[in-house]
């Protein structure tokens, strides 16, 4: 099969030829509608962040496509199902997992990561971590359900914990960010998007943002203080220490801080006004199983929109033009490889 192979210290994938995996007892051959491109593959590839699975390998952790093999025990699909693919996969045994928080399993796995992933014509993943999708779905499109839609949801429904009457703040408009402003919008939240490019604060207006800001205004804090009177939630999606302080710098008393942008690097944090205000912080990281079917409903139900934030399908070939797109900082909001 065709793979774009990821090798260490280079920030351009090779398009080889190599073995198709074959299913173990459990597993299942998916063959990939597609794999979205999302920020995590930069940072293997431009900044040197380490992998648990050596290189060359085959990043790409956000794919949808349909069951091609049963391996040896599989049980619950059919040849041609359509499915998604969690980013991360669980072991469902260790005590995260026994106390509902698979989402931080201590033994995860992550696609693209820990184990091959989707830049790739066909990738094998255990039965029990497939996600149905329906038929009339379009497949390709639903690929940014396993990312770019479920981390989002798990950090406005679980995390921020977002009511309606609330007001959120939400610092960046890109794959992740867009969609906690829509789901914080759904949850019934007045959202106030915060981004340097109008053209991703004009797509948050249209998923619901109340209130846009440009992040390259002066005084920024506290011109979201006076259009918003201060926020109950407000979610970091960047990866950036000085804009996780901003975040939290509009936050009324008793205010909750979401942290889910990356950033190996540390942050200062306001002690006192943590302290006195009775400010929460929290991390949020990638999606629960069981919400994955409850985003597939929404998406069903067209309350949550998929094709408004794709911003460009690629063949595999040109999976290395898609990175470039997201290096140079175009209004990208989720691109698609199509093997």
């Amino acid at each position: 099969m065709k793979a774009a192979m990821y090798y260490k210290g280079e920030k351009y994938l090779r398009m080889e030829e190599v073995p198709t995996p074959e299913p173990g007892p459990g597993e299942v051959l998916i063959k990939v509608a597609a794999c979205g491109v999302c920020h995590t593959d930069l940072h293997y590839l431009d900044h040197g962040t380490p992998t648990f699975m050596e290189p060359p390998f085959i990043l790409g952790h956000e794919i949808s496509g349909t069951v091609e093999v049963l391996g040896d025990g599989a049980k619950g699909f059919q040849i041609g199902d359509p499915v998604i693919i969690p980013a991360v996969l669980t072991c469902g045994a260790c005590e995260a997992c026994r106390l509902g928080r698979e989402n931080i399993c201590y033994n995860m796995r992550m696609l693209g990561n820990h184990m091959n992933g989707g830049y790739a014509e066909y990738v094998a993943v255990p039965t029990k971590d497939l996600i149905p999708v329906p038929a009339h779905l379009p497949l390709a499109d639903c690929s940014i359900i396993a990312d770019a839609l479920s981390t989002p949801y798990h950090a406005v429904v679980n995390r921020g914990e977002v009511r309606p009457g609330h007001t959120v703040a939400v610092f960046g408009c890109g794959g992740v960010g867009i969609n906690v402003v829509q789901f914080a919008a759904l949850a019934g939240a007045k959202v106030i998007a915060i981004d340097l490019q109008d053209e991703k604060l004009e797509l948050a207006k249209k998923l619901g943002a109340a209130e846009v800001v440009n992040a390259r205004e002066e005084k920024l804090t506290k011109v979201i203080r006076k259009k918003t009177g201060g926020c109950d939630v407000a979610f970091e999606a960047i990866g950036k220490p000085a804009v996780m302080l901003q975040a939290m710098s509009v936050l009324n008393p008793g205010g909750r801080f979401v942290m889910v942008g990356y950033s190996p690097d540390e942050i200062a944090l306001p002690a006192g006004r943590i302290m006195f205000r009775e400010m929460e912080i929290r991390g949020s990281l990638g999606c629960r199983p069981v919400d994955y079917h409850r985003i597939v409903s929404l998406v069903d139900q067209g309350k949550i929109a998929l094709d408004t934030i794709i911003s460009n399908r690629y063949p595999l070939d040109e999976i290395n033009q898609a990175f470039d797109d997201l290096r140079q900082d175009k209004p990208v909001i989720r691109n698609l490889v199509i093997p």
